[in-house]
């Protein structure tokens, strides 16, 4: 990704967005008794769209201003959208996207990934909260609910991000390989 003084203020709208409309709007919806979590899922596809670096300065962004808002320990988030991020951004580096379900399985497993190191990191922490099964439900759903917005992030974000986006050329399969001499 190409860094310019344009392109950044966009990845500071869309984080600080984010944020906005996952504590405004997106926790006041409930489906199936489960909020969903799509901070995650905007993360990993900052990280897919602009490497390891970008995922994890927007991840941990993301989760300083969530904890600084929410006025809970401040680190948490951080720490775990930080990782997230990194993790899909090196996604990215190493391995190329051919698919057109690789963005939203990413987003689901790292949902999940995401949610269960929230849930670590508020045990480690000392927050005394319920544990039971539901839980573990809750953390299935919204990472169900992050597969599906997954493919209506990417668009979104990628729309808004292409003119800093390297791409490569696709390579031609057909195509015969040159011979000099013959």
């Amino acid at each position: 990704m190409i860094l310019t003084p344009n392109i950044l203020a966009r990845l500071v709208a869309i984080v600080v967005g984010g944020v906005i409309l996952q504590l405004t709007f997106f926790s006041q919806v409930s489906i199936f008794h489960v909020s969903p979590d799509l901070l995650p899922a905007l993360i990993v596809v900052l990280g897919l769209l602009g490497g390891s670096l970008t995922g994890a300065v927007c991840g941990f962004s993301a989760g300083f201003l969530l904890d600084c808002l929410l006025i809970v320990p401040l680190g948490g988030g951080s720490l775990v959208l930080l990782a997230t991020g990194y993790l899909a951004g090196l996604f990215r580096e190493r391995f190329e996207i051919h698919s057109v379900l690789v963005p939203p399985l990413l987003c689901m497993g790292l949902t999940l990934f995401a949610e269960l190191g929230f849930g670590a990191v508020e045990l480690m922490l000392g927050i005394d909260a319920p544990v039971s099964t539901l839980v573990i439900r809750d953390m299935l759903v919204k990472s169900v609910f992050a597969f599906f917005a997954g493919w209506a992030i990417y668009i979104g974000v990628r729309r808004a991000l292409r003119p800093a986006l390297v791409e490569e050329p696709a390579l031609r399969r057909n195509r015969r390989p040159t011979v000099l001499g013959t």
